[in-house]
């Protein structure tokens, strides 16, 4: 079975596509990640260049992209700093993530369905990617490494 032309993705409270659903103006879907930039090689001080994100891609009604907020929070090496304060990398990531929620007009969370789209932003690959592997075919969202594929019915793999 070929990737679907508007791929389905589940909302599931609780886990990693809990912050999934539509808003006044379309259909959004945001996450904090750790990522790496595109060819990076880890060595010594990959602490450095692990950076946690804030992202929120929006989409129109039929789950065509039309555009990205992506904020760098912070890197591992902070994070590992101030691991539990109100400071932390992890903190500031959470509080700007539900700053942008809440600017969501009539916003509800819920299952969305979008089609694959890419931005890279400070070297880092975000999109909804998709190809085929040995007669499979397959969607990953990056940089989150969410799988989807056959049934297509939302769930995703990591």
């Amino acid at each position: 079975m070929a990737v679907p032309e508007v791929i389905p993705i589940a909302y599931a409270p609780r886990h990693r596509t809990e912050s999934i659903g539509r808003y006044a103006d379309g259909q959004f879907l945001a996450s904090v990640t750790y990522a790496f930039p595109e060819g990076f090689r880890p060595d010594d001080g990959w602490e450095e260049h692990k950076r946690l994100y804030t992202v929120l891609h929006l989409f129109d009604a039929e789950g065509h992209y039309r555009d990205s907020e992506i904020w760098c929070a912070g890197t591992w090496a902070e994070q590992q700093r101030d691991p539990d304060g109100d400071e932390s990398v992890l903190a500031r990531a959470r509080v700007h993530l539900a700053k942008l929620l809440r600017s969501l007009p009539r916003r509800s969370y819920t299952d969305i369905a979008v089609r694959p789209f890419r931005v890279t932003v400070d070297g880092v690959l975000f999109g909804l990617l998709t190809g085929e592997d040995d007669g499979e075919a397959w969607a990953e969202l990056y940089p989150d490494h969410l799988g989807f594929g056959e049934p297509w019915d939302g769930t995703y793999d990591t």
